[in-house]
């Protein structure tokens, strides 16, 4: 499977890449910018748009990977394109299983991406976006479950096991639904520093990618390869100093993205039964330690100031590497390296042996993030105070 995920990450990698120029030189024709001011760090107004090239970098190779299992015949194929087993029909049987769920992440991509470009556009109201964002994220959830009624594959849920605390499905169902607004909106959030939130989600994706080829699923592991195809492409233009910004449009639904496929990955081994490896389920937790972390804080403060969670400012943990004397790039490469430290420990949790093992993991990543908390008590540069 080498050879087609390299082609797919260089796929999405062109598309995103070429679609960001275009959009840089577009969103300036049409006033499409960032202005800076208030909150905003960068000095000049930056073309929007970036997370059109996004979208576009994930949704047409994700379109063409849904539809090609209809249009060829496998059959024919077999001859012609060695697979493992030399068995493609089988994994033509297989995409048209998962073509369901495919059709249904774009359709919630495509909701997701059209609520950022408007709030991008004209700015919403927090409560009207967060509304709009739990509505598509529930509406994907319910329909995938009705779906796995006849096709169980299909099942877009975590934590499956409490449907035997007697209350059916619906805690499951919910506990998804928040998982994926919470992962959106961390993604959103890490969108406050040039290259931070895609960076950070290219390291992320990388590790959920190689959790989902150990556990052979590859209609999962086809997405994140064209997720971070995407990302690589947008960075080329948003790594410090950024030329275009990606905006709502984007961090939306990179955070959407994520949160669909970090449900959809498996991180018990093959036979494994859940008693003896539950430590397992907290790998996409362990991935993601850093941006839950920035998202729980910083809403944190943001309460505790008697502010909106959802209402901008300058206290996530980038402003504060960069208010001890770091630059912004620096500032950014730093996160990139302990996303990049939790998440290798991540990849290693479904494979230890004992809940001891799998323990000092865990208590490595809070380690990780007491360092983050320490540097975290250098107090905000005069201009972000009483905010």
């Amino acid at each position: 499977m080498v050879l087609p995920i390299l082609a797919m990450a260089l796929v999405s990698f062109a598309i995103a890449f070429f679609a960001t120029a275009a959009m840089r030189s577009i969103a300036l024709r049409l006033g499409f910018v960032d202005k800076p001011g208030g909150r905003k760090i960068h000095p000049q107004a930056k073309p929007l748009g970036g997370g059109v090239a996004i979208f576009l970098g994930i949704g047409i190779p994700l379109a063409l990977a849904i539809a090609a299992p209809f249009l060829i015949n496998g059959q024919w194929l077999q001859g012609l394109v060695r697979t493992p087993g030399n068995d493609l029909a089988a994994y033509i049987s297989g995409a048209r299983q998962q073509a369901p769920l495919g059709i249904g992440m774009l359709l919630a991509m495509l909701a997701i991406h059209l609520l950022g470009l408007r709030d991008d556009r004209k700015a919403l109201g927090p409560m009207v976006k967060l509304v709009v964002q739990l509505a598509i994220t529930a509406a994907l959830v319910a329909s995938m479950e009705l779906m796995a009624r006849q096709t169980p594959s299909l099942r877009l849920r975590i934590l499956t096991v409490l449907d035997t605390a007697g209350m059916g499905a619906a805690p499951s169902i919910i506990l998804t639904v928040l998982w994926i607004a919470a992962i959106t909106n961390a993604f959103n959030f890490l969108d406050n520093m040039d290259g931070l939130s895609a960076g950070i989600a290219a390291v992320c994706a990388s590790a959920f990618l190689v959790c989902a080829l150990s556990m052979g699923q590859w209609f999962v592991a086809g997405a994140l390869t064209l997720l971070i195809g995407s990302l690589l492409g947008f960075l080329c233009f948003n790594f410090a100093p950024a030329s275009i910004f990606m905006g709502d449009s984007g961090s939306l639904l990179i955070g959407l993205v994520l949160g669909i496929l970090t449900v959809r990955t498996t991180y018990l081994p093959p036979g494994q039964a859940f008693s003896h490896r539950w430590y397992a389920l907290l790998a996409p937790v362990i991935v993601l330690a850093l941006p839950l972390y920035d998202l729980i804080v910083v809403s944190a403060i943001r309460l505790y100031r008697g502010k909106s969670p959802f209402v901008g400012d300058t206290n996530h943990f980038s402003h504060r590497l960069v208010a001890r004397g770091m630059s912004r790039r620096t500032a950014v490469l730093c996160l990139y390296l302990i996303a990049g430290a939790t998440s290798i420990a991540a990849i290693l949790l479904p494979r230890v042996q004992g809940a001891l093992a799998a323990m000092l993991i865990l208590v490595q990543t809070v380690l990780v993030l007491c360092v983050v908390g320490l540097l975290e008590q250098h107090p905000l540069p005069p201009e972000a105070r009483g905010r």
